[in-house]
């Protein structure tokens, strides 16, 4: 700024001093107006010659008048009066002055109304950059701005939404850990939020190596009697009873979610499946009633068919009983399915069709969206969600209705 400020001020003292010179220079008496002082001589002499002329009696009082008036003419034709002349000379020290004076203010005053006065400020131009780059939001920036939000948060414990806040984005960017310690604070704050529980429970699963043994079916458990209707509570508290091979009780469990969704639902058919294979594996009566399979597409309904199977090279990272969820979602768009079907890995290779009625939302089916993307993924955890690590495979976009469609598990997400 310092330097700004010096070449700032030069430029405006070099104006002035090819301005101001003319201006305060004293005018030097030049020829014609020495001449002039000497027709102004000659013409007051021939005044005094015609006014004695006129007291002798010589000439008539018109002819005077006539005389002294042509008199007068040449006066003002001829002489520069010496008043004009220092009139001018005063005029160009009062502009000298006005212009010593306005020089700086105009400057000063057309560079705060056009000009940038705050890029001299050194914070101003430390956030310019940042602002300038902050389309360019990096992971390591991500990871500062959560930093800093637990930062805060030391000095404002009680917080309600920002530790909800402040969980939900140690999720996002996979801190599970950080996460379910967020989410330990956030319970302490509000302890009888079944929502909160259940999310509670999830998370510290994913902190805990992906187990819901242990404290997070505890959680899950307590959301459940907060809140008896708690879908996700429930299906989790499921899981939990399954994961320790309690077959029995986690068909019992599931079992109460079916009579709080849909029966044609993609949720109620999930969770049928699960029901059934609870069952098969504990080597159960089949005496739980689950969701009804889900109807062919009705006639005019679109649909997509074709097989799935895995790559060989990733077959031993996977077990007979994992999940395998065949799906098709709109090319672009949102990536929520537009139809899901659930199988098991022990299935592959697996014939699959997909179709409207399969929708989980009426307005969302195949024959909405003019290009779909279908695909099938490994979920270890039997989870409708992504996670990272799963196995899964895409077909390029394809239009409603494609057939015979090829579909390989061969990568890993995520």
């Amino acid at each position: 700024m310092t330097v700004f400020l010096i070449g700032a001020g030069l430029l405006v003292a070099v104006a002035l001093a090819l301005l101001l010179p003319p201006l305060l220079r004293k005018e030097q008496t030049p020829d014609h107006v020495q001449r002039d002082q000497l027709n102004l001589a000659v013409l007051r002499d021939q005044l005094r010659e015609l006014e004695a002329d006129r007291e002798a009696g010589l000439i008539e009082q018109a002819a005077y008048d006539s005389a002294r008036h042509e008199l007068e003419r040449r006066v003002a034709e001829e002489v520069l009066p010496q008043a004009t002349v220092t009139a001018t000379d005063g005029g160009k020290r009062w502009m000298a002055g006005v212009v010593g004076v306005a020089v700086p203010v105009v400057a000063v005053t057309v560079y705060m109304l056009l000009g940038t006065p705050e890029a001299m400020n050194p914070a101003q131009q430390v956030a310019a950059a940042h602002q300038q780059n902050s389309h360019e939001v990096t992971s390591e920036q991500i990871q500062g701005m959560v930093t800093s939000l637990a930062e805060r948060l030391k000095n404002e414990p009680d917080n309600i939404e920002g530790w909800h806040m402040l969980a939900r984005s140690y999720n996002a960017i996979g801190s599970y850990k950080e996460a379910a310690d967020a989410y330990a604070r956030l319970v302490q704050l509000v302890p009888n939020d079944s929502n909160l529980l259940a999310d509670y429970a999830d998370t510290l699963a994913m902190a805990l190596g992906r187990t819901l043994v242990g404290e997070p079916e505890k959680l899950a458990e307590k959301a459940t009697q907060i809140d008896p209707q708690n879908v996700k509570a429930i299906a989790l508290w499921g899981s939990a009873a399954f994961e320790r091979k309690d077959y029995a009780v986690a068909a019992q469990r599931w079992q109460k979610i079916l009579a709080l969704v849909p029966a044609d639902s993609e949720v109620a058919r999930s969770v049928s499946g699960s029901i059934s294979e609870a069952q098969r594996l504990g080597n159960l009566p089949q005496t739980v009633q689950v969701a009804p399979e889900a109807p062919k597409a009705a006639a005019g309904g679109a649909k997509v068919t074709g097989t799935v199977d895995i790559d060989p090279a990733l077959r031993a990272q996977v077990s007979d009983t994992d999940t395998v969820f065949i799906f098709a979602r709109a090319a672009e768009g949102p990536r929520f399915p537009l139809a899901v079907l659930r199988k098991q890995v022990k299935d592959l290779p697996a014939s699959f069709e997909l179709n409207d009625s399969m929708s989980m939302m009426p307005e969302a089916k195949l024959s909405s969206v003019p290009m779909v993307v279908v695909g099938a993924r490994v979920s270890k955890n039997g989870s409708a969600t992504p996670a990272p690590g799963d196995l899964e495979g895409l077909t390029a976009p394809v239009a409603p209705g494609a057939a015979n469609l090829k579909i390989t598990i061969n990568r890993k997400n995520g």
